[in-house]
């Protein structure tokens, strides 16, 4: 064989080789595959994997993912139906079943992420504008509010408020929206598998008169239990007083009544001591009017008595130097 024999089976071999390259290639597990031609989509989508034919420097090979890819909103700013600016963050998951619509329609996952963004964000508005706060931070309509074990069958209990009560809850608002994306999406070759609330937080603007206002309503609880409190202190101190003088009054009518009794016990007493005989009973004239002397009269004491006076007959025997007369 010659040498330019060589050469040019080289050269065709060579060829051949670049020919066959271009007209090989390979589908993986995660990818399904759009063949095109002059820019048109040709045969059906390739969906299987493994070494696959097409027509060499005419037809290109698209990649299509076909695993589940991710969509994550960018928060935004939205008002709720009572007026309430807050900021949501959104996600989603998505992926692509019909790999020839979404290529006709979206070409690639950039476009597909800016449509979601459309979609998903007009639906979360739309969502959220038909709900109040409550109903999309709540997670169900069937929360009931944390008691305190301490105020249990207490007035402060009854007086307590209940939440406000709810039709939906945050997942059926998510349904919601769900529902209304998904049929959107259907179009494109997009089946949407998941969206959930990530992040809902009060507007920047409104968030300092949220937390006045709630500071206020805390204040208003505060205030009305403190005079509460009072008022249940003044009755418990009223009460108090009123038990104090009524142990008081009683004690001292039990206590007249034992010293009546007493007394009445010692006269008995005296009584039949001093009426035993008549000096018994002058003896005790005596011994009284002593002891009536030693209460009324001091030292430097003046006293004017009636000659006719009891207090009198026992100072008539006394002579000057203190000997009664014989």
């Amino acid at each position: 064989m010659s040498k330019g024999m060589k050469i040019g089976s080289l050269v065709f071999l060579g060829i051949a080789a670049f020919v066959l390259f271009s007209a090989v290639y390979t589908v993986n597990e995660v990818q399904q595959m759009i063949i095109t031609q002059f820019g048109k989509p040709v045969g059906e989508p390739v969906t299987t994997a493994g070494l696959k034919m097409k027509v060499p420097f005419i037809q290109v090979v698209n990649p299509i993912d076909k695993r589940v890819l991710e969509w994550d909103g960018s928060p935004s700013d939205m008002p709720t139906k009572d007026k309430l600016y807050i900021s949501v963050d959104l996600f989603a998951r998505w992926r692509i079943v019909d790999p020839l619509q979404y290529f006709l329609r979206l070409r690639d996952e950039r476009s597909a992420q800016s449509r979601l963004d459309d979609i998903l964000g007009s639906e979360t508005r739309n969502a959220v504008a038909k709900h109040e706060l409550i109903e999309i931070i709540r997670t169900t309509k069937d929360r009931v509010p944390l008691r305190d074990s301490l105020l249990a069958g207490s007035q402060q209990e009854a007086k307590m408020g209940s939440l406000v009560p709810i039709k939906k809850g945050r997942k059926l608002v998510e349904k919601e929206i769900f529902d209304a994306a998904a049929e959107k999406v259907q179009v494109f070759g997009i089946e949407l598998l998941d969206i959930r609330f990530k992040r809902i937080n009060y507007n920047q603007s409104v968030r300092p008169k949220i937390y006045d206002r709630m500071i206020s309503e805390r204040r208003q609880i505060a205030e009305r239990f403190l005079s509460e409190g009072n008022g249940e202190a003044a009755r418990i101190r009223g009460n108090r007083v009123r038990d104090l003088n009524k142990i008081q009054s009683e004690a001292y009518r039990e206590v007249e009544e034992i010293r009546g009794v007493a007394d009445a016990k010692a006269t008995e007493i005296y009584a039949k001591a001093y009426n035993q005989s008549p000096a018994a009973v002058e003896f005790y004239e005596f011994t009284r009017t002593m002891q009536a002397y030693r209460d009324i009269i001091e030292t430097n004491s003046t006293i004017i008595l009636s000659t006719d006076s009891d207090l009198f007959k026992f100072l008539k025997g006394m002579n000057p130097d203190g000997d009664a007369d014989k």
